[in-house]
């Protein structure tokens, strides 16, 4: 069945020859707190620790390198959310080839300023990576451009498919891969070696339960319902067609994940790993997370397959993170309006051992009696047993809280 698929093994390891010394081997390693939390052995593959900061270079070098040269000296053009642009943008540089980029205006704007940093031109054209798409394709008929599509193609997928090679010489007796799907790509390249390597191995895709394109391809259902997921790296309304032959002949299953999932997961990263996952990247993670009756026991190899992710956005991330942890609380308390009220509830909070992040004081609440004073207080506190016990306290001094 393999011979008549779009790529094979034998293709893989071309890419591979192409890669050898022209990217980051990154490294694969066990993490035993992952494994812990999800009940399953966690291998992680991190691919955030190549040049780019992931795995995309691996495809775009693989085709830019097979060019003519008249293909080469005319240039490329591609359309992508970000990690395919950076990947194109900086090997087309190293190679000497004009590179041109056509992003979503909704892109992250460190993906935006590192693309153009490599030297591509950068058009900023429609929301969804589709829109950008159709754009592309208009500017390539117009100035004979070479399109590098981001997942629809043999060489492309080839190329990511070396994630995977290294990840079985690094570990040979993995039970599953777990591989985040936008338009499959990477998981049509990484499920062909896996099964190479042994046809027992389960692989198991993963999307974004807002853009369930491949998931509602194979197994029918809804379409994509949109919208802005924190991982628009896999936020594609259409898979490719190629993919899709080798997702459907060779993916075990595909999985899908809620946004509070995939927070978590960059979280997870962040706390546990001390290394930097955007949506797209945790989205196997996630999964586990997710859905942790599917992979417990299991030898599990996941690829962090990218960590561009705006600090503004990461740093909401994780202060959510604090929320749902209720180690960062709000509570509203409602008292008479003199002198040293807000010092008295300062120092119960204190004498508890939380701190005091902001304070909203309001005098002028219609709910609030005309000689009563509101105070809105974020604290931080060490879990929710602890803000548990400065609620007591407050309330047994007379000023019980209600948390917002």
């Amino acid at each position: 069945m393999s011979e008549k698929l779009p790529i094979s093994l034998e293709d893989v390891k071309d890419a591979a020859r192409i890669l050898e010394g022209q990217i980051e081997r990154t490294p694969m390693r066990r993490s035993r707190t992952l494994s812990a939390i999800t009940g399953a052995e966690v291998w992680v593959k991190f691919e955030n620790l190549q040049f780019t900061a992931a795995f995309k270079e691996r495809g775009a070098l693989n085709k830019l390198a097979r060019l003519t040269e008249d293909e080469k000296k005319v240039g490329v053009i591609a359309a992508s959310a970000g990690n395919h642009a950076q990947g194109v943008a900086f090997h087309g540089r190293r190679l000497g080839i004009p590179v041109t980029i056509a992003m979503p205006v909704t892109t992250p704007f460190n993906k935006v300023e590192h693309t153009r940093a490599f030297g591509a031109r950068v058009l900023l054209e429609g929301t969804t990576f589709d829109e950008a798409k159709e754009h592309a394709e208009l500017v390539r008929q117009r100035e004979g451009l070479t399109w590098i599509h981001p997942f629809d193609d043999p060489l492309i997928m080839a190329g990511q498919g070396t994630a995977a090679l290294e990840m079985f010489e690094d570990v040979p007796d993995l039970d599953m891969l777990v591989v985040p799907i936008g338009g499959g790509g990477l998981i049509s390249g990484m499920a062909t070696v896996a099964k190479a390597h042994n046809p027992a191995i389960k692989v198991i895709g993963v999307q974004a339960a807002m853009y369930p394109s491949m998931h509602s391809a194979i197994k029918g259902g809804q379409p994509a319902k949109g919208g802005a997921s924190i991982a628009e790296g896999i936020s594609v309304k259409q898979p490719g067609h190629l993919t899709k032959e080798v997702v459907q002949a060779l993916v075990d299953d595909i999985v899908l994940v809620e946004e509070e999932h995939i927070e978590r997961a960059i979280t997870l990263f962040v706390d546990v790993e001390k290394t930097v996952a955007e949506g797209a990247g945790a989205a196997g993670l996630a999964a586990l997370l997710a859905h942790p009756s599917k992979f417990a026991g299991k030898k599990i190899g996941l690829i962090l397959c990218g960590g561009n992710i705006d600090t503004r956005l990461l740093a909401s991330v994780l202060t959510r993170a604090l929320v749902r942890e209720k180690r960062l609380a709000n509570i509203r308390i409602i008292g008479d309006d003199r002198p040293g009220l807000l010092a008295l509830v300062s120092k119960i909070i204190g004498d508890n051992g939380a701190n005091i992040m902001e304070v909203a004081h309001n005098r002028i609440a219609l709910d609030v009696p005309a000689k009563g004073a509101e105070f809105d207080i974020l604290m931080e506190t060490r879990d929710a047993q602890h803000t548990q016990e400065i609620i007591d306290a407050l309330a047994q001094a007379g000023y019980p809280p209600r948390q917002n």
